[in-house]
C-alpha cells in the first residue's frame, strides 16, 4: 500500500506541541472537552444552505482530520454529500480511516469507483478492507477494478478470511528480514528501501520459510553496534497471531502480554501480516460496547444506524420479550383467586418480581464480562457459582428483612412480611443461579451470552418471583 498522506501540522522536536496557530484555532472551534462548539456547527451548516461553498472550505480547513470526519457525522444526512463536495481536497485518507463505519459507508457508496479506489490506494490495507467491504458486491468489484494489481491482490486476500478475523484486521505493512543479517546491514536496509511501512515498532526475523522466529524492536537496533548478528539480539519469544482467529481474541492477547505489535500467521505458520495496538484499542472499543448493547437488545446501538435497521434489531427482541410476560403473566393467572381474595398481594408481586430481575441483570453483566475477558473458565466455574450464590444469598437475606419489617409495620400484616421476606430472598437466590448458569450455558454451546442471556434471566426472576410470592401466600393461609 501507498504511505499515509503526511500530517501538514508543524510539530517540535518531540512531535508533542502544537503550533500557536492551531491553538488558537481549536479554541476557536472547540469547546473544554475538546468538541466542536454548536455555533461552528451553526455556521457551517449556514453555509451549506447558502451554497456559500468557499466558506464552507475556509471554515473546515483548519480542522484536524480526526475534527473534519467529527463534523461530517455531526451533520444531518441530506448535508452531508454536500459538505464532503464542499471540502473534497480535505477528504485525505485519515478523514476517511476516522468516520464512523455507518457514514463511511453511506459516503462511500455516493462516491464514483474511481475516487474510492484512489483513496484505498493510500490507506493501509486493514484500514482499505474497512472501508471497501461495506460495499455490495457490484460496488465493491467497481472498485477492485480500478485498483492496481498489487493493491487489489492484497484486498482480496483480505476479503477471503472471515469477518472479524485477524486476517480482516491485519496490514500486509511489515518488516520482516533473515537471520543471518547483522544490525548494520538492517539499519542499511531500512534506509535504502523506498518500500517501508509509514510507521513499525519492530522488525520480524523469519527463517528461510518466512516463518517468524523472532523480532527485534528498533530501540533495541539503535542502541548495538553495527557488527552485531541479529540472531544475537532478537527475542525469540513472541506471540504469534493465527490468520483465523477472532478479533476479540486478538485484543485479549494483546491485552494480557501487553503487546505493542504481533506477527499474524497463516496455517502453515509462514508471516503474513501484523497486527498493532492502535488497532486494537478499536477492537476493545467495539466489541466491549458490543456486549453491553447486546444484553440490552439495541442492536448496534449506533446512532447512524439507518431507522428501519435499528427497529428490525429491536423489535426482534422486544417480541421475544413479549413472549416471555406471557409466561410471567400465566404463572399469575394460575393464582387468580388468591389474589382476588387479598388484593393487596397484586400491589406487592411486582416489587419481588422488579428486585430480582436487578439482581439477575447484575450477576448477567458481569459474568458475561468475566467470560468476554476469560476470567471465567471451566476450571473455576464452580467457584464463581458459589460466590455469586453466597452474594446472593447475603443481599436476599438483608433485602428480605427489610421488605419483610416494612411491609409488617405499613400494613400491619406480620404474615404478609413473612411472605415478602421469603418471597425476596428466594427470588434472589434463583437470580444469582440465573444470572451465572444461563450465560455459562450458552458459552458451551458457542452461542454468544451477551445475545440471549437476559431474556432467560427476566424470564427466571419474573416466573420465580410470582411463583414463590403467589405461592407462599396461599401456602400460609393469607389468601
Amino acid at each position: 500500500m501507498a504511505e499515509h498522506l503526511e500530517d501538514e501540522r508543524t510539530q517540535d522536536g518531540a512531535g508533542m506541541a502544537t503550533s500557536a496557530s492551531e491553538a488558537a484555532s481549536e479554541n476557536e472551534h472547540h469547546d473544554r472537552e475538546n468538541r466542536l462548539k454548536p455555533e461552528f456547527l451553526r455556521a457551517v451548516r449556514e453555509a451549506l444552505r447558502e451554497e456559500d461553498f468557499d466558506r464552507v472550505y475556509d471554515l473546515v480547513e483548519p480542522l484536524h482530520p480526526a475534527d473534519i470526519a467529527d463534523l461530517i457525522e455531526l451533520t444531518g444526512e441530506e448535508e452531508r454529500l454536500p459538505l464532503v463536495r464542499a471540502i473534497r481536497d480535505l477528504m485525505d485518507v485519515e478523514v476517511i480511516a476516522e468516520l464512523n463505519d455507518w457514514v463511511r459507508e453511506a459516503l462511500v457508496e455516493d462516491l464514483p469507483a474511481e475516487i474510492v479506489a484512489e483513496i484505498a490506494e493510500q490507506l493501509d490495507t486493514d484500514d482499505a478492507v474497512a472501508m471497501i467491504e461495506d460495499l455490495d458486491q457490484q460496488g465493491r468489484e467497481a472498485v477492485l477494478a480500478e485498483l492496481d494489481p498489487e493493491d487489489r491482490a492484497a484486498i482480496e486476500a483480505a476479503l477471503a478470511y472471515p469477518d472479524e478475523s485477524a486476517g480482516r484486521l491485519m496490514s500486509r505493512d511489515f518488516v520482516a528480514v533473515p537471520e543471518s543479517m547483522t544490525v548494520g546491514d538492517l539499519i542499511d536496509f531500512l534506509r535504502d528501501s523506498g518500500d517501508m511501512p509509514t510507521e513499525f515498532w519492530e522488525v520480524f526475523i523469519v527463517d528461510p520459510m518466512h516463518r517468524p522466529i523472532g523480532t527485534c524492536a528498533l530501540s533495541w537496533i539503535l542502541r548495538t553496534p553495527r557488527s552485531i548478528p541479529l540472531s544475537d539480539v532478537m527475542k525469540r519469544d513472541q506471540t504469534l497471531i493465527p490468520v483465523l482467529m477472532d478479533q476479540e481474541e486478538v485484543a485479549l492477547r494483546f491485552q494480557k502480554y501487553a503487546l505493542i505489535s504481533a506477527a499474524v500467521v497463516d496455517e502453515a505458520g509462514r508471516l503474513v501480516g501484523q497486527i498493532t495496538v492502535d488497532d486494537i484499542v478499536h477492537i476493545i472499543q467495539e466489541e466491549a460496547g458490543e456486549d453491553v448493547l447486546l444484553l440490552s437488545g439495541a442492536g448496534d446501538g449506533d446512532i447512524n444506524e439507518p431507522i428501519l435497521l435499528t427497529v428490525r434489531n429491536r423489535l426482534t427482541w422486544l417480541v421475544v420479550n413479549l413472549g416471555t410476560a406471557m409466561i410471567a403473566s400465566s404463572v399469575v393467572g394460575l393464582f387468580q383467586g388468591a389474589i382476588a381474595k387479598l388484593a393487596l398481594l397484586a400491589v406487592l408481586m411486582p416489587m419481588i418480581s422488579g428486585m430480582g430481575g436487578n439482581a439477575g441483570t447484575q450477576t448477567l453483566a458481569v459474568t458475561v464480562r468475566a467470560i468476554a475477558t476469560n476470567q471465567l473458565t471451566n476450571s473455576n466455574t464452580m467457584r464463581m457459582i458459589l460466590r455469586e450464590l453466597r452474594i446472593a444469598l447475603t443481599n436476599g437475606t438483608a433485602l428480605g428483612l427489610l421488605v419483610g419489617i416494612g411491609t409488617t409495620v405499613v400494613f400491619g400484616m406480620p404474615l404478609l412480611g413473612l411472605v415478602m421476606g421469603l418471597a425476596m430472598l428466594i427470588n434472589n437466590l434463583i437470580a444469582g443461579l440465573a444470572g451465572i448458569l444461563v450465560p455459562v450455558t450458552l458459552d458451551r454451546f458457542n452461542i454468544d451470552p451477551a445475545v440471549s442471556s437476559a431474556v432467560f434471566v427476566t424470564m427466571a426472576t419474573d416466573v420465580m418471583g410470582f411463583f414463590s410470592f403467589l405461592g407462599l401466600a396461599v401456602l400460609m393461609g393469607l389468601a
